[in-house]
């Protein structure tokens, strides 16, 4: 009986191997199509924003505030901003524009959230990565102190999206005024992230407050992990303990 039970769940996991690779195929020519460039927009994009970043600080003396390397700082927290948020945003529609994937049975609603944030976090992962290489490979950016950390605070965004955007999938689905004001919430979790600013840098009852958001530990985490010594930060992997 143990024998057919473990054919059964190698077979099950077969079949599901094949959904998620079979969608994830769909959702990458869906989004990204065959014609002009495609999926290296999303490369492309960041490089942008970030370009754009790097000049107003550049302009505005950015330097005479922090020691922090301008280009390091933007890269990460931008990287860190479009990953939860790419996440977040691709839980949207999510099920009404697949609907029709769902007369197959082996295809189900999960599937079709685990496929498209699954590639939105391998997209933009990549996109980060060439980011940071491209910059070290110019001189813009000086190479990162610890990788490890860096990796885990990379990952702990990466958590944290795949879970913020399972959350929202049905509300932003089936909830009108939630869809329309989505927009305005993510934008203020976009000031509230850390993103563009270090914790180390607010006064101390600002500092408490911004312990309590999530996202800002990952941020915090991987500029840990990218400066080192160079930056004091307040990251926390164990959110837990503070509910």
């Amino acid at each position: 009986m143990n024998i057919m039970t473990n054919g059964s769940l190698l077979h099950s996991l077969k079949i599901q191997q094949r959904v998620i690779y079979a969608l994830l195929m769909r959702e990458i020519l869906t989004r990204y199509g065959r014609n002009n460039i495609g999926f290296l927009w999303l490369i492309f994009e960041p490089l942008f924003f970030v370009s754009v970043f790097v000049v107003l600080a550049i302009t505005y003396r950015f330097d005479n505030i922090t020691a922090v390397p301008v280009v390091a700082f933007a890269v990460t927290g931008y990287g860190s901003l479009i990953l939860w948020r790419n996440m977040a945003d691709r839980s949207k529609s999510a099920i009404s524009s697949n609907a029709a994937l769902m007369h197959h049975k082996n295809v189900k609603v999960n599937d079709i959230l685990f496929a498209r944030l699954l590639l939105e976090m391998l997209g933009v992962s990549a996109a980060f990565l060439v980011l940071v290489l491209t910059f070290l490979g110019i001189g813009m950016m000086p190479p990162p102190e610890d990788i490890f950390t860096l990796l885990m605070g990379w990952l702990l965004l990466a958590w944290f999206g795949f879970a913020f955007g399972l959350c929202l999938a049905v509300p932003l689905e089936k909830i009108e005024s939630f869809n329309r004001m989505w927009g305005y919430i993510s934008l203020v979790l976009f000031m509230l992230s850390g993103a563009g600013f270090m914790v180390d840098w607010l006064p101390k009852p600002m500092q408490d407050f911004m312990l309590w958001i999530p996202m800002v530990h990952g941020v915090e985490m991987l500029r840990n992990g990218y400066f080192g010594s160079l930056v004091i930060t307040y990251e926390s992997p164990d959110l837990f303990d503070r509910c």
